[in-house]
């Protein structure tokens, strides 16, 4: 049975997240999607005379292909895959699965070279700097089942969250764009023993209203790579490589992460941080605020979006807000600081703009969750 909602789906995608154009080339990468979805993407892409190419993918086949793969393997598929990045002009990946630790005890060196040898030239560096790109999860039954939902709720979530007004929000986040363009030093309080400070100065700050994400809702930069002090106690679980962490705390001095540990997962840390040089410094600062995602359900395309949220995020910087920092990771974990989760504030250079997840400035106040619910 056709379902109209992913016929709106797909024409948000070509058309507002990466306004593809006559004569343009669209890579469209499913992992474990409906072919109905990958259908309705391919002719909304022709609809507005673009060229469409689709890999399917599988993330049981991709757990056999890295667990046991050699480097001369993923350097092979990264050169062809790379290749074919290099002809296109936009990507959209849609990421389906139904198992969300499926690459949970793969060994970490071969997880380690997969980033190293194809995720980082063929995604980091290609994908994300030349093509107009967009990503975006499935709903399955397992994530229904993170979010404690039922598969159907779940999926008129999915949607109402997928196919809210992104142009509206897009207008209430320029304020927003523009107070961490003129901010120099940050200040995070919240729950635990979060007392972080660093400086944002003349790093841009860039607003991510469904161009890049769907879900989509925050606005990130990056931090000066040594100016980071104090510590961060994130309270939103992650997944990340496979494994499953909670309550992750980080300690910086200078701008190094010199401290961690987990409640649950630390005895995966060490490993992570050690990844390479720039695995313990930041790459990305970002405050969220999508008014439909309110609780976390480890799937970080929703939850770095969190009402109320931010995210600080250890490893690779973007090359469009870029402080430097290169690594083989990026791990985005969240803070939630809505009073239900410890209440929290972000200061921009001594003047609270955010208190307890709802922002208190006037220029803010159009990105609080009852505005943006009724853009």
């Amino acid at each position: 049975m056709h379902d109209p909602r992913m016929t709106d789906l797909a024409r948000l995608l070509a058309s507002h997240s990466t306004a593809l154009q006559p004569g343009e080339h669209v890579l469209i990468e499913a992992f474990d999607i409906p072919d109905a979805m990958v259908i309705e993407l391919v002719q909304a892409c022709r609809d507005r005379g673009a060229h469409p190419h689709v890999a399917l993918r599988s993330n049981r086949i991709l757990r056999s292909l890295v667990e046991g793969g050699a480097d001369a393997q993923f350097e092979t598929v990264a050169a062809s895959d790379l290749d074919r990045m290099t002809r296109m002009d936009a990507y959209i990946g849609m990421r389906g699965g139904f198992n969300i630790n499926e690459m949970a005890g793969v060994p970490a060196d071969r997880i380690k070279a997969w980033g190293s040898h194809y995720m980082k030239p063929v995604h980091l560096k290609q994908r994300v700097n030349h093509t107009k790109w967009c990503v975006l999860r499935w709903p399955t039954a397992s994530m229904a089942q993170l979010a404690e939902s039922s598969t159907a709720s779940f999926e008129d979530f999915y949607f109402n969250v997928c196919t809210l007004d992104y142009a509206g929000m897009a207008g209430a986040a320029a304020a927003l764009t523009a107070r961490m363009n003129r901010t120099d030093q940050v200040h995070l309080m919240g729950p635990g023993d979060t007392d972080l400070r660093f400086s944002i100065k003349d790093i841009p700050a860039i607003a991510c209203t469904g161009s890049h994400n769907i879900p989509d809702g925050e606005c990130f930069t990056a931090p000066v790579r040594d100016s980071i002090n104090g510590v961060i106690h994130y309270n939103t679980p992650s997944v990340y490589q496979g494994q499953s962490f909670r309550n992750v705390r980080l300690v910086f001095k200078d701008g190094r992460i010199v401290e961690h540990d987990a409640e649950s997962g630390g005895e995966h840390l060490a490993a992570i941080f050690d990844t390479d040089e720039g695995a313990r410094s930041v790459g990305e600062f970002a405050i969220g605020f999508n008014p439909y995602v309110r609780e976390p359900m480890m799937d970080i395309l929703f939850d770095e979006k969190i009402a109320g949220s931010l995210h600080f995020t250890p490893g690779q910087a973007y090359e469009d807000a870029d402080n430097g920092n290169r690594s083989d990771i990026h791990w985005d974990l969240v803070l939630i600081q809505r009073p239900e989760y410890g209440g929290g504030q972000i200061e921009f250079d001594g003047e609270v703009i955010r208190q307890d997840g709802e922002f208190v400035v006037d220029d803010l106040l159009p990105l609080n969750a009852e505005n943006l619910v009724g853009s």
